[in-house]
């Protein structure tokens, strides 16, 4: 009797290790320049959604919309999501999207969480996974300006605005990062979401295996504050750490961005333990590089600042040995028109190239591991292209600060649809 109560002792003991074991593995992990899921590679073709979370909301959203574009997103492939879990607005908030999940700090709208809610048991149901940012630089979302505003930093300057500047505005946001009380707001907010419990699946965020990862913020930039950003950087990735030792964290910056004045370093950015992976964005139009109609010597011109961009990241992340992903690429319509009814040749085009250059990687072991286009825009149409949103306007891929109709994929872009096709069976 005592050898029986041994060994089933031991086949307990056997049991709750292997479901363990099994429970770990349902998390994408990193190991060197790989995402492991389920104890093999994971790699992906993905997309921007970051309005998901607002069409989720049962009272203010669109629940049936975002179910019939979680179904196109799958019909191509589509297994990683980049979307908003976060979003910050009062009422004088401009060039934003609304509703917002935070209204003052501190203060949520459930309506919107639980359209985040909704989102993810929906997203679980599909084999998705999810990228979910967590501040802003740029207004579009509320971000680093409200939270400088809500800290008593004064008016943001709009740069959509006349007699405002771009330089106006980065000279405004990036005093986030000297701004204890501006931060403290953010910790908070990072702490509320990540100890959630979804109140359709009663999973605690933290635990859910439908997060792949948190990121810090969208393309957040130093400007000259490089010492106070790698600092913020590094606390807020060890804070995420210390709450949530299931998912994956990275920065969410473009890279390197066009130019030196954005103050980032792939490398040194990315260089501390508690940042998982490695992230790039490429945008040869908005980079001043190319736009549709420059012909084809600029485009090849172009591509080489792309190749030398791309090469430089992969070799910061090789050092690094952690991998890298492609999340945000995308070019506007032919002719640089913002109707939905113009053709998509030259996007198609880098489209395909891009994507191309990451099942290449992959094929040979290369750092990039996985992309998301921006973006998709589903079945929203812009109700005046060309124009920034308004409140009550369908919510598209092109974010609210952003002229409408500018960067999104339709539902019936159906060349570009194909690539993204073809690249996720190959994948």
């Amino acid at each position: 009797m005592k050898k029986l109560l041994i060994l089933f002792f031991m086949a307990l003991t056997v049991i709750a290790c292997q479901q363990v074991f099994k429970s770990e593995n349902a998390f994408v992990k990193v190991k060197e320049t790989a995402f492991m899921l389920d104890g093999k590679p994971y790699t992906f073709a993905g997309a921007n959604y970051w309005q998901g979370m607002n069409l989720g909301a049962p009272q203010s959203g669109d629940q049936s919309r975002l179910l019939r574009e979680l179904d196109e997103l799958q019909s191509m492939g589509v297994t990683n999501l980049r979307v908003l879990a976060a979003s910050e607005a009062d009422s004088a908030m401009r060039f934003a999207v609304l509703p917002a999940l935070q209204t003052a700090p501190g203060v949520y709208n459930e309506d919107i969480f639980v359209g985040l809610d909704f989102l993810l048991a929906e997203m679980q149901k599909r084999n998705m996974k999810a990228v979910m940012v967590l501040g802003n630089f740029w207004t579009w979302s509320g971000g680093f300006p409200q939270y400088l505003k809500w800290a008593g930093a004064g008016e943001i300057p709009y740069p959509q605005e006349e007699g405002t500047s771009w330089s106006d505005f980065t000279n405004y946001s990036k005093m986030f990062y000297t701004n204890d009380s501006a931060q403290q707001m953010m910790e908070n907010h990072i702490k509320t979401v990540i100890s959630r419990k979804n109140t359709i699946t009663g999973t605690l965020y933290k635990n859910d295996v439908t997060i792949m990862s948190w990121q810090l913020a969208n393309e957040p930039r130093a400007y000259d504050n490089l010492i106070p950003f790698k600092m913020w950087i590094d606390k807020t990735a060890e804070f995420i750490k210390s709450l949530d030792t299931n998912h994956l964290v990275c920065i969410g910056t473009e890279g390197n961005a066009s130019g030196m004045d954005a103050g980032l370093n792939v490398f040194s950015d990315n260089d501390n333990q508690a940042i998982d992976y490695i992230t790039m964005h490429i945008w040869m139009q908005n980079w001043g590089w190319f736009k549709p109609g420059d012909g084809d010597s600029i485009y090849a011109k172009a591509i080489e600042k792309v190749d030398n961009y791309w090469n430089d990241h992969t070799l910061a992340a090789t050092q690094l040995n952690k991998p890298i992903v492609l999340e945000e690429f995308g070019i506007a319509r032919d002719g640089s028109s913002f109707s939905p009814d113009t053709s998509t040749v030259s996007r198609d085009l880098f489209f395909s190239y891009l994507s191309n250059k990451v099942v290449h990687s992959i094929r040979n072991n290369g750092a990039v591991k996985g992309f998301n286009f921006w973006s998709y825009s589903g079945e929203g149409r812009p109700i005046r292209p060309g124009e920034f949103w308004r409140l009550g306007d369908a919510l598209l891929g092109d974010p609210s600060h952003e002229l409408q109709g500018w960067y999104g994929v339709y539902n019936t872009d159906s060349s570009t649809i194909n690539i993204i096709q073809k690249v996720s069976s190959q994948l």
